[in-house]
């Protein structure tokens, strides 16, 4: 290329460049050699409307054309497609051709592409060329968006209406041709399971080569590989793995075999940029770094992973701003993009073009059962709302935040701090004693009945606030270590392990965690959620409730909680720091400030981000920090750092941008390559300069650097001994069980009319004694068909926060049942549970009977408390009933004739009648 190049001329270089990278010798039409390549792109190739700029060949036969333009000409590349179109359908010279398939616009820097086999052919823009042999290869069959139109109806066994709707819509949006779709999901809801399912019929209907699964966390790559590995279709009974394959990258090597690709977008973005990754990168998603760039990462075309490699990329938890961070990695293929997510905000809805194919919100879960709801229960202390001050001359312990060593130290001057300061500056173990110890102490309020601790993960600000608190939470509790553990990437036990014992084991009752938590810690016995840090963005928020909102069944969930009476009903955010009650926002801003932690600096320049200010930020904090640290500490990072000093890596750092020492660079380049241009040469010698700057950082150092940094010291504050401000249920809690028990009471007088036994409560009372276990039964059938919100324990729970119950939550859904029909028909002043209310009844009715001269003998006795027994679980007894357990093993009705004699059916309607009233 040279200065003297006009615009025409230099996009014809840039796309002669996108050609040879995509795998095409660009020819003159006087010098063509067939066996240069399988694809040739000829240039200014004769038609019979005139030259066309490129006309494609494979194995010599036309397959497209490229109509070019000047970059200036960008803007308007879709004015020309009927140009291109008429170059496409036009005949070549020596030539009896059919119409030209492939059809391309380009500036070199901007491509537009179309497929005119499609049924309704629409350009759209691309990243670069495909290859030869991927025309070849669509030329055998038909394109992929007629294949689409030949998907069938989806079959609904097995699936949730929410997935019902999702797939269903989703396909049609597929057929319309729309390249972005969204797919909003509550947490729980089945999303992965959703995916998979769309999936398996792109790849079994659609014919779909490829589908990139993209995820941004290792975990989250191994929990889907999971689920594609357990996948079974409601049409085959082969499991998907024994279907097609799938791959999970653990390296640069895709397999050309493989028809579904999970990766995360780390691990993507480093196979383009041709780079090795360093692994730890991926263990937490990039979205919560305090940087984000103010442009997306430069990708290049990769040649070993061409822009057709996936005909469907999927994005696991889109919200996360991937989009934005790592657009180009998503923009780079040629593909079909879906987004899944619980909490899309409104950049989210923007990037895949407003095209929302399922909205489906935490609150219809919780509505259709999907989901369990939660109430929030507030623990306020002094010191939590208001900090603390200590005096001048008091003796305090100061201790390093990462060896914990502590030492003594009297201060010279008054210290005060807020709440903000906890557990960061300042640790104050009275404070998060009383959070709790009250935690301890409320736990018959929040969770009745339970013998054992609820499993509860707490969330804690840091790593040393996460130490503190696991020692108090096993002294508090008097447990040992097996009782309360950290889950967290860093934790010293593997991390899987811990989560997997958290999950199925009865023993660890109480997790900490702080960097597990939006998603991958999905514990489904988890009933309490105990946040002991605030969070300002609603989405991370969200995330963070969604770990709770599982549901489990009775089964499954007594086997880790022993005395839980039912399924999992419900959850309780445990409130200790007011994070129900800040503000949120919808997302993290989109520039960041100067008071980024070293963290994400470091992390921003290992990925490759190319910004002046961040580049001289963390040069300015290596240089402070290297003035703190001693020898062996600046010799272990020269040794971290492949032998680079601090000193040396900070001169890299500002070399990037230094415009003396880039022209510097830019001179000898040209000496080398005397065709280039200057700023072509300026910009060749920055990115080498940046290489080399970037090339300091790893996943080690990085930990060492950030390591080193955090060996200050907290003051640790045994003077002042925090109080308790209060501990209750949160005003909205109230407020939502008094709805819930206000819903219920509608639908149970709007069904009052069409089932028996709700008939018999409202209407004739007087008769409840008719009530059967059956009658019972088909009011609960049809409250979990159409409002499973309103569980009959769920609904206990709610009045628990109302008034004051009557006896423990029973342990049996229908006896539940009874007892609320019984509270809200006003047969009970209170909610009374059942057994209680028959036992009351049993003595009342025994007394009266025993008032006069009739005396029950001990045998009597014992076979009319087994019938009270009997109706407290089953509501009412019938004379067939005798030949079934427990009468049968007592001799059955023979029995309680001998007892009775004629008087036996009286007994039995009498008990009846006098048990339910």
């Amino acid at each position: 290329m040279n200065n003297n190049q006009t615009p025409e001329q230099q996009a014809r270089d840039a796309i002669d460049r996108k050609l040879y990278d995509s795998g095409w010798v660009v020819q003159e039409k006087s010098r063509i050699d067939w066996s240069a390549s399988r694809g040739i792109a000829v240039k200014e190739y004769l038609t019979d409307v005139g030259p066309a700029d490129y006309v494609l060949f494979v194995d010599k036969r036309p397959v497209g054309i490229i109509e070019a333009k000047r970059d200036e000409e960008g803007h308007r590349l879709t004015v020309v497609e009927e140009q291109s179109a008429e170059y496409a359908a036009s005949r070549l010279k020596y030539l009896n051709n059919d119409p030209l398939p492939f059809v391309y616009e380009s500036t070199g820097a901007l491509t537009r592409f179309t497929d005119f086999r499609d049924p309704k052919p629409r350009s759209k823009p691309v990243f670069s060329f495909l290859r030869p042999e991927t025309f070849e290869e669509w030329l055998r069959k038909k394109p992929l968006r007629e294949r689409l139109l030949e998907i069938p109806e989806l079959p609904t066994e097995k699936l949730r209406d929410c997935q019902i709707t999702a797939i269903s819509n989703l396909e049609k949006s597929f057929k319309d041709n729309r390249p972005r779709a969204l797919v909003q999901m509550a947490t729980g809801s089945g999303k992965t399971y959703t995916a998979i399912t769309f999936i398996y019929r792109l790849l079994k209907f659609a014919d779909a080569r490829k589908v990139l699964f993209l995820v941004d966390t290792r975990n989250l790559g191994e929990q889907a590989e999971q689920e594609f590995m357990a996948y079974v279709p409601n049409d085959d009974n082969r499991k998907f793995t024994e279907l097609y394959n799938v791959q999970r990258l653990r390296s640069s090597y895709i397999s050309s075999d493989s028809q579904v690709c999970i990766s995360t977008i780390q691990r993507l973005y480093s196979i383009l940029k041709g780079e090795e990754l360093d692994e730890k990168i991926e263990e937490e998603n990039p979205a919560e770094r305090g940087w984000q760039p103010k442009e997306p990462l430069p990708v290049v075309y990769n040649e070993k992973i061409p822009i057709e490699e996936f005909d469907f990329v999927v994005i696991d938890e889109c919200h996360r701003s991937i989009y934005n961070l790592w657009q180009q990695v998503l923009d780079y293929f040629d593909a079909f993009l879906i987004g899944l997510t619980a909490t899309p905000d409104k950049r989210t809805f923007g990037f895949f073009n407003e095209n929302v194919v399922s909205e489906y919100s935490h609150e219809e879960a919780v509505a259709d059962g999907v989901n369990v709801g939660y109430d929030v229960y507030t623990i306020e202390t002094e010191i939590s709302k208001n900090g603390a001050k200590i005096a001048a001359k008091e003796y305090v312990d100061r201790r390093e935040k990462l060896t914990r060593k502590k030492r003594w130290e009297q201060l010279d001057e008054d210290f005060t701090y807020t709440s903000k300061k906890l557990d960061r500056d300042v640790v104050n173990p009275s404070q998060i004693r009383n959070v709790i110890r009250t935690f301890k102490e409320k736990l018959p309020e929040i969770f009745p009945g339970r013998e054992e601790v609820p499993k509860t993960l707490i969330f804690a600000k840091n790593d040393s606030h996460a130490d503190d608190i696991i020692n108090i939470v096993r002294e508090e509790f008097a447990e040992g270590n097996a009782f309360c553990k950290k889950i967290t990437y860093k934790a010293e036990e593997d991390p899987k392990s811990i989560l997997s014992d958290f999950r199925n084991g009865p023993r660890l009752r109480i997790a900490v965690t702080v960097d597990m938590i939006a998603t991958g810690t999905d514990v489904k016995p988890l009933e309490c959620l105990l946040f002991m840090r605030d969070v300002k963005s609603r989405n991370y928020f969200e995330q963070m409730k969604g770990r709770g909102t599982r549901t489990l069944g009775y089964d499954d969930l007594v086997r880790v909680t022993g005395s839980a009476v039912s399924a999992k009903t419900h959850f309780v955010i445990v409130d200790a720091v007011g994070v129900t009650k800040t503000m949120k926002t919808d997302s993290r801003p989109l520039e960041r400030k100067k008071s980024t932690s070293l963290k994400d600096l470091l992390a921003a320049v290992t990925f490759g981000a190319q910004d002046e200010d961040l580049y001289v930020s963390l040069a300015s904090r290596l240089a402070r920090l290297n003035r703190q640290i001693s020898d062996d500490e600046r010799a272990t990072f020269a040794e971290k750092a492949n032998g680079k000093t601090i000193n040396q890596a900070v001169k890299d750092l500002l070399s990037a941008y230094n415009p003396d020492i880039i022209d510097s660079g830019a001179s000898e380049i040209k000496q080398r390559q005397p065709e280039i241009q200057e700023a072509d040469a300026k910009k060749k010698a920055q990115e080498n300069l940046i290489d080399v700057a970037r090339s300091t950082f790893s996943g080690e150092l990085n930990e060492y650097i950030e390591n080193v940094r955090r060996v200050h010291e907290q003051i640790i504050d045994t003077l002042n001994i925090d109080t308790l401000n209060r501990a209750e249920w949160d005003k909205d809690a109230v407020i939502r069980a008094d709805e819930l028990v206000n819903d219920f009471k509608a639908y149970m007088e709007a069904n009052k009319d069409e089932i028996t036994a709700l008939r018999i409560f409202y209407n004739q009372p007087y008769q409840r004694r008719e009530v059967t276990f059956t009658m019972i039964k088909e009011v609960l059938d049809k409250l979990k068909l159409e409002k499973p919100y309103f569980a009959p324990f769920r609904i206990w729970q709610a009045y628990e926060q109302l008034e004051k119950v009557n006896g423990n939550s029973p342990k049996n859904e229908l006896t539940a049942l009874v007892s609320l029909i019984r509270r809200i028909t006003e047969i009970d002043p209170v909610l009374t549970s059942y057994d209680q209310t028959v036992n009351r009844n049993f003595q009342d009715w025994v007394f009266k009977k025993q008032a006069g001269t009739l005396k029950f003998n001990d045998d009597q006795m014992n076979w009319l408390r087994m019938i009270k027994d009997y109706v407290a679980t089953s509501f009412h007894l019938e004379i067939d009933d005798l030949a079934y357990y427990p009468f049968d093993v007592h001799g059955g009705s023979g029995r309680m004739y001998q007892l009775f004699g004629d008087e036996m059916n009286m007994v039995i309607s009498e008990l009846n009648e006098a048990l339910a009233a």
